[in-house]
């Protein structure tokens, strides 16, 4: 049966986010889904603060149920989308950013429902206990993420939330170069407009590596982006040394793609590049 890709979005974002690429799949006859974890997409938090006009004091305190929000939550549901998946052809699993360490913890409960992994300039903790951890190391001390300001919420909250609205000049160019500094800037505007402004602080901190029994069964590529400024291409190499080394007989595939954070501009290289892991799976 042909494959069956199931597409998962990373920190503060939803489906709508590969809906280009679930586009072009679905245009070459291939099936797929694009997965909206708890919390975001139809189910996302938007702080009354932060809608116009903004309430800078209020945006830093009030509460968001994201604060709630774990990884096993965010295993739990991709687990019963890849099982219904399961039914209809061999389980191709993506994930872009912090989608990655989702995979690793479905990975591990599901290996046997999962025909390859596809972390997309991804988190994958095999070395370090977590996105967070890997984020310390010297490989990512250049990350641009550190240069994007984060509202200074309580601990107790446990959201990471982002002002995506903002009007600072100096926060949007920011987060231009994090994501995606080869666009323009009306390009910027309309992805950061996609992108949602609480995240659970409990997904980047929580331990996420993948089992070499378990995660380690199942073949996987690693899309890397020599252009990301977020993920630094230091980081994205130790992550794929580190998974390498935990399972020498399953090492990653990779391939190399000219891109910032926010990936090819291209859904059409996107889809090249998972028709070949499909081909793969045959």
């Amino acid at each position: 049966m042909a494959p069956v890709f199931v597409l998962v979005h990373g920190a503060g974002g939803n489906s709508y986010g590969w809906a280009p690429v679930l586009a072009e799949l679905a245009l070459r006859g291939h099936k797929a889904v694009a997965v909206d974890l708890p919390g975001h997409g139809p189910g996302a938090h938007y702080p009354l603060a932060y809608q116009a006009p903004q309430d800078p004091a209020a945006l830093r305190t009030e509460p968001s149920p994201l604060g709630k929000v774990t990884l096993d939550d965010f295993a739990g549901h991709v687990v019963g989308v890849v099982r219904r998946a399961a039914r209809l052809g061999a389980v191709v699993l993506v994930g872009r950013s912090m989608g990655g360490v989702t995979l690793n913890a479905v990975a591990n409960r599901v290996p046997e429902l999962l025909s390859h992994l596809v972390y997309a300039s991804a988190f994958c903790p095999t070395g370090h206990a977590s996105a967070a951890r890997l984020m310390a190391t010297p490989e990512a001390s250049t990350s641009a993420l550190a240069r994007l300001e984060e509202v200074r919420t309580p601990p107790g909250l446990g959201v990471h939330r982002f002002n995506w609205r903002s009007a600072d000049p100096a926060f949007f160019a920011a987060a231009k170069e994090a994501f995606a500094a080869d666009r323009s800037d009306d390009a910027v505007r309309a992805l950061l407009a996609t992108l949602e402004p609480d995240e659970s602080a409990a997904i980047a901190t929580a331990d996420s590596r993948g089992l070499p029994e378990a995660w380690g069964r199942v073949p996987r590529t690693f899309l890397r982006f020599t252009e990301d400024r977020a993920l630094p291409l230091p980081l994205q190499d130790l992550m794929i040394r580190e998974a390498d080394a935990a399972t020498p007989g399953n090492r990653f595939r990779v391939r190399s793609l000219a891109a910032p954070h926010a990936g090819p501009r291209e859904a059409a290289v996107w889809a090249d590049e998972l028709e070949l892991v499909a081909g793969a799976c045959r």
